[in-house]
């Protein structure tokens, strides 16, 4: 059973906090720059449509066999937001994604909120596989997905490619239970 909302994580240079509504104003100017939508489409939000699409976020998805876990990475040194990481689990499949803003890129950043991310997905009690869809040409996206254990699979999606991790079973542990 997955829970609806997220717990906050930490790792060694990042906390990721469950996504809020008012986080719209500061990732629109993290999610500005025109070259992040590259691969992925689309082009950057302002601060009111990313308070609209947050809204729904937050809210949940509309199918109860969805679950929507959605944070932004927050740098502790510098105090900022930088990017979000995210993932719909649908039963035992995770699908993830993470964005870093521009300024951020290349310092693994991607990469460690990723890595939480999974390893989020694997503790999560119901989780057994984790899957992204990376466009062939975006070598950065694969670099992440390298280093948090996906590998590329022969399937497509909307001229994306399909990376997989199945992830170990959970070890059972008396008394406790993930919810």
């Amino acid at each position: 059973m997955h829970t609806a909302a997220p717990p906050a994580l930490r790792t060694a240079r990042l906390d990721l906090l469950p996504l809020r509504v008012p986080d719209a104003e500061e990732m629109a100017v993290v999610l500005s720059d025109p070259g992040l939508y590259a691969f992925i489409g689309g082009s950057p939000l302002g601060a009111d449509e990313l308070r609209g699409r947050y809204g729904r976020q937050v809210a949940g998805s509309p199918d109860p066999a969805v679950v929507w876990w959605n944070w932004v990475i927050r740098l502790r040194t510098e105090e900022c937001l930088a990017g979000t990481v995210q993932a719909t689990v649908e039963g035992p499949v995770a699908e993830v994604a993470w964005v870093v803003g521009a300024p951020w890129q290349g310092q693994g950043i991607a990469r460690e909120a990723a890595a939480a991310l999974v390893a989020w997905c694997g503790e999560s009690g119901g989780v057994r596989e984790v899957v992204a869809h990376i466009h062939p040409d975006h070598a950065a996206s694969a670099a992440v997905a390298t280093a948090v254990g996906l590998t590329p699979t022969e399937e497509w999606q909307d001229g994306e490619v399909r990376w997989r991790l199945v992830l170990p079973p959970v070890p059972q542990r008396e008394g406790l239970s993930f919810g």
